[in-house]
């Protein structure tokens, strides 16, 4: 999985794109390789071109097209489970992007990005430790299009600095959508946008964001379904420390520092 691929469409992938997975609300997103992705929707998940099992993680660097084939653990990456430290499915070198790829289950821990890295339209059908984690200091991480659903605890948890910017995506049956790490060894700022997102009950927390390390998190466009007694939270904020101690809620409100947001760019239905 390491050789680049070009950007030709496999028939398989243009049975995906054209399917039904326009929806109003989201924004369909124009890719850097020229191609226009699908807008991810709650409710609809693309079927896979073909299933390959992964018993040891797949390394990939440069640009790499998995032409929408389903990719699942085995072996040693098989067993399901919640347990901290698990290893990738997936891990991506710095600078690296991962396009058109189905995560199936048994999921393991999903996606790991050592530094900078793209994900594009990436689907996560029952998400096992966590969807993807970014690491490294100072580095932008883009998430565009795709979707993750089934997530016990987390779907992006954020462990390393810089900016992660989420678009286009779609969300289902999580504990919380993206978390700063509030425990880390290492800790540092992290900056969350997430803008055209879908957020689909049941759910806990869509952010959750350290504000003594000088985290934001900032939501533009955000559609949530099935919550219609508001029972997700939008942005929770904690005091983060550096021991692995379970951090402290510190409000929840929007603050225009580091909760930034309004009642406009959420949208319930």
């Amino acid at each position: 999985m390491t050789r680049q691929h070009n950007t030709r469409l496999t028939a398989g992938k243009r049975r995906v794109m054209a399917g039904g997975l326009g929806a109003a609300g989201l924004l369909l997103a124009t890719l850097t390789s020229g191609l226009t992705l699908p807008t991810a929707v709650a409710a609809t998940w693309p079927s896979p071109n073909g299933s390959e099992a992964v018993g040891a993680t797949k390394p990939v660097s440069g640009s790499v097209d998995g032409g929408m084939k389903r990719y699942y653990g085995t072996g040693d990456l098989g067993s399901g489970g919640q347990n901290e430290g698990q290893d990738p499915i997936f891990r991506l070198a710095d600078g690296a992007t991962l396009k058109n790829v189905i995560i199936g289950a048994p999921a393991a821990d999903g996606i790991h990005c050592a530094g900078s890295c793209t994900l594009q339209n990436v689907w996560w059908e029952d998400v096992g430790e966590d969807a993807a984690t970014f690491r490294g200091t100072g580095e932008t991480y883009t998430v565009n299009g795709g979707g993750a659903r089934k997530a016990a605890d987390k779907i992006f948890q954020f462990n390393g600095g810089g900016t992660l910017n989420i678009s286009n995506f779609a969300g289902q049956d999580f504990k919380t959508f993206v978390r700063s790490c509030g425990n880390c060894s290492s800790q540092y700022k992290r900056t969350v946008n997430v803008t055209n997102t879908e957020i689909t009950a049941p759910g806990g927390v869509i952010g959750g964001i350290n504000t003594n390390y000088g985290d934001s998190l900032t939501l533009r466009g955000i559609t949530i379904v099935g919550d219609s007694s508001k029972k997700i939270v939008p942005c929770q904020k904690y005091i983060g420390n550096n021991t692995g101690a379970e951090p402290t809620k510190n409000g929840s409100d929007a603050d225009g520092t580091y909760c930034k947001y309004s009642s406009s760019d959420l949208t319930y239905r």
